[in-house]
């Protein structure tokens, strides 16, 4: 019992802490990592209705409200995550207990994930998919709050929306790109520290460019087909095996036109190539260090088993 109560009483806590942070801007919070010196900030997208793909072939799209990382997330969080040294047995999980000893971590990468590009202050690369859900779920277990990828919907509502009318056309930079994003004429072919450019409308930083961000579903080529509903409503293909996923946003590495809402890669198999490993890793991608991620935060909350379920669907190992 007084593991439990300890526990509510640093999740009560840690909810006063986000209450105060929202009285100040309402639109944005802050989570602590427990027992950690790493924090990150979430921006408010209110729900809505926009025109998902590319003109001339567009679906509506409706989206409830959630919280999104105003950064992508950087290296000062995942590494909390990556080694059990940076983490501690504090939690501020309203129900359970939480002990270090017992997470099941990354293993090591063989490389430096970092490619030496930067660590710090720089976003969390070369990690899989099911390695950054892997993370979601650390937190979940870490704080109580349910944390996730964005689904493409998700993430391209975000990278579209305009303040006070979300429906209206979408945000195509064109001369001002390098003012918002790292990209292949101006990056010098590396990632650079967050939130160093412009951010958008709702002060996401780094949607375009620096590193292209994971999302949740399952890549399909005619997505905007497949999704069901009119207009669709939350929508997210589930996956069915490990290859493929919708990867958003562009990188260092990327041209212009690679830098719009729109756009989406095909995530590959060969992003592994040089892993040695057989099977290959569930962590690593080592051809990768241009893809990282972002956090959404539902604002409907979840219970335990709803949590466990979702999970259980989305990571495909």
């Amino acid at each position: 019992m007084k593991l439990l109560r300890n526990s509510f009483t640093a999740s009560l806590l840690t909810l006063v802490f986000i209450n105060e942070n929202m009285a100040q801007n309402p639109s944005l919070l802050t989570q602590e990592i427990p027992g950690t010196k790493a924090s990150f900030q979430m921006a408010l997208v209110p729900g809505g209705s926009f025109q998902m793909g590319s003109e001339g072939s567009q679906r509506t799209i409706q989206l409830d409200s959630f919280w999104m990382g105003v950064t992508e997330v950087g290296y000062d969080e995942f590494i909390t995550f990556y080694h059990k040294d940076n983490d501690s047995n504090a939690t501020t999980h309203p129900s359970r207990p939480y002990t270090a000893d017992a997470v099941s971590r990354p293993t090591p990468q063989y490389i430096d994930y970092t490619y030496g590009m930067g660590k710090s202050g720089f976003p969390a690369v070369s990690m899989t998919q099911q390695a950054a859900l892997r993370y979601c779920l650390w937190l979940y277990t870490k704080t109580g709050v349910f944390y996730r990828l964005p689904t493409e919907a998700e993430w391209e509502y975000a990278c579209r929306y305009k303040a006070g009318n979300s429906a209206v056309g979408t945000w195509q930079l064109g001369a001002e790109l390098g003012d918002h994003a790292w990209f292949y004429d101006n990056s010098y072919e590396k990632y650079h520290e967050l939130a160093k450019k412009k951010p958008n409308a709702l002060g996401l930083y780094d949607m375009f460019g620096n590193v292209a961000e994971w999302t949740l579903d399952f890549y399909d080529e005619n997505y905007l087909t497949t999704i069901q509903g009119d207009p669709a409503a939350n929508p997210w293909i589930e996956p069915t095996k490990r290859h493929s996923r919708t990867v958003k946003g562009g990188s260092y590495d990327s041209n212009a036109e690679e830098c719009t809402c729109e756009y989406r890669k095909k995530s590959e198999a060969k992003w592994q190539a040089r892993d040695p490993q057989i099977p290959k890793s569930k962590w690593w991608n080592p051809d990768s260090p241009f893809v990282g991620f972002r956090l959404v935060r539902p604002l409907k909350p979840m219970t335990e088993a709803e949590v466990a379920a979702f999970f259980a669907k989305a990571i495909k190992d």
